[in-house]
């Protein structure tokens, strides 16, 4: 071992924070500004982190909407240690094992009705690239080999490979990186509090809905593969759809032979209520789209659900018909099945769903508390333990802050011991589904606190 190896192997936790050593590990954000005040986690426990320093934070957003059933638990890390003595990998390029095939049909009988066959995955940028890949591939092998395109919207975000990267519509995350795919349509998604079309609900007829029938024939509907939205989209500020504008796209899609693809990294298992957003919206896609909160953050593990329709497709000769065309070393790992069973059995035993509607309810009550005090609070959306709100200048005309002021409340708040999800204008809580209501409270104090002080300076 070389003298840097030797070093490298037994830096300490208070090294690991200096800036000699932050310098050699990228992170989201430009490492030039993350090396002045750096956040490095030691541990966790139930919604709880604490940092290397000792500081204690409470998790209103389960990591990255990801530690689901909470941080070190018990039932899920048993399920770890018991599978590593059993198997921990698979010959992927031979068939598959005992715990991905138990995942895969535990997610069937949970999923809506008609869904039909589970590509396991590792994560969410995978699960979303496979399911343009099997539109494309579902639409040849049923004799329509010219849809291609996939329809998604702006201010999305469906992952950071090239195909999910086309697919989004975060213009700050695609430019770095153009060009991009061919063959992805972009439009404009519900965002009721400002309407693109400068319509109000419900007198708008659901334009922006309607006018995704309008891009297909427009486009050709021999040419479209498929429509790829978020349930409740996130990056645009938990863009939460009126109940009309999923029936339509389900009804479009049937019109025109385009499947439709819910991207629920986020929204699935249990966020909104229910095990699927598509059970909370009822509306039932053609694909399902699930990461992040099926791991719990113990095992990277994803999950493409398709209808049994679609999965009849893949089905036959060999000769023709190669099946679905697709494969990741990490896929159906046992280690990782085995912890997605664990996570969806806690979720199920302990009726998690039912605490995300019971503390979803007094968190959009603390929202509505918060905004009665505060002026700067113009919207609130979203459902279950994934909502926002969204800082405004004038509730009347719902100007925003120029210069924006979501991202000082929010480093505000985590100074103060918060995690949440903070852009310029609005703040997200998303906590694991184990929540309380105390918890939660003590979450809204603490972001009162942050709103009051940052306003006041103002």
């Amino acid at each position: 071992m070389s003298t840097t190896d030797a070093r490298s192997s037994t830096i300490s936790d208070a090294q690991a924070s200096e800036p000699e050593f932050l310098k050699r590990i990228f992170i989201r954000s430009q490492m030039s500004e993350f090396v002045k005040d750096p956040l490095l986690m030691a541990r966790a426990d139930g919604i709880h982190y604490w940092d290397v320093k000792g500081k204690q934070y409470l998790d209103a957003l389960s990591g990255i909407y990801v530690a689901s059933v909470g941080h070190n638990n018990r039932r899920v890390i048993d399920a770890i240690r018991q599978q590593m003595d059993q198997l921990t990998f698979s010959p992927v390029m031979h068939g598959s094992n005992t715990l991905a095939v138990k995942l895969a049909n535990r997610l069937v009988e949970l999923g809506p009705e008609g869904m039909g066959a589970v590509k396991l995955l590792s994560g969410g940028s995978e699960t979303t690239e496979a399911a343009i890949k099997m539109a494309r591939q579902y639409h040849k092998l049923t004799g329509n080999a010219t849809k291609f395109k996939i329809i998604s919207r702006y201010q999305s975000w469906h992952g950071s490979t090239l195909g999910s990267l086309s697919a989004g519509g975060l213009t700050s995350r695609r430019a770095t990186s153009e060009p991009l795919a061919p063959g992805f349509i972009h439009v404009f998604p519900p965002t009721c509090y400002r309407c693109p079309f400068g319509k109000e609900y419900p007198s708008c007829d659901i334009t922006c809905a309607s006018l995704i029938g309008d891009v297909i024939e427009l486009e050709d509907p021999s040419t479209v593969a498929a429509v790829m939205v978020e349930p409740i989209g996130h990056t645009g500020g938990i863009i939460d759809p009126p109940d009309e504008y999923l029936p339509m796209l389900r009804d479009l899609c049937d019109k025109h032979n385009v499947l439709l693809i819910f991207d629920e990294i986020i929204t699935g298992i249990g966020r909104t209520g229910e095990m699927f957003a598509a059970q909370t919206f009822g509306v039932t896609p053609d694909m399902i789209c699930l990461g992040k909160g099926l791991s719990g953050g113990y095992s990277p593990v994803a999950a493409l659900m398709c209808s049994q329709v679609v999965a009849d497709a893949f089905w036959g000769d060999p000769a023709v018909n190669p099946g679905f065309l697709e494969g990741h070393t990490f896929e159906g790992n046992p280690l990782s099945s085995a912890v997605g069973l664990a996570v969806l059995d806690e979720i199920v035993e302990r009726d998690l769903c039912a605490n995300v509607r019971k503390v979803g309810a007094h968190l959009r009550r603390g929202f509505e508390a918060l905004q009665a005090k505060h002026d700067c609070i113009g919207d609130i959306r979203g459902k279950g333990l994934f909502q926002c709100i969204e800082f405004v200048a004038d509730r009347n005309t719902r100007r925003q802050f120029d210069p924006p002021i979501g991202q000082t409340i929010g480093k505000h708040v985590l100074a103060h011991g918060l995690l949440t999800r903070f852009d310029p204008h609005w703040i997200a809580f998303g906590p694991p589904l184990i929540v309380t209501e105390k918890q939660i409270d003590d979450m809204l104090a603490l972001l009162d606190q942050s709103i009051t002080a940052i306003t006041s300076a103002l």
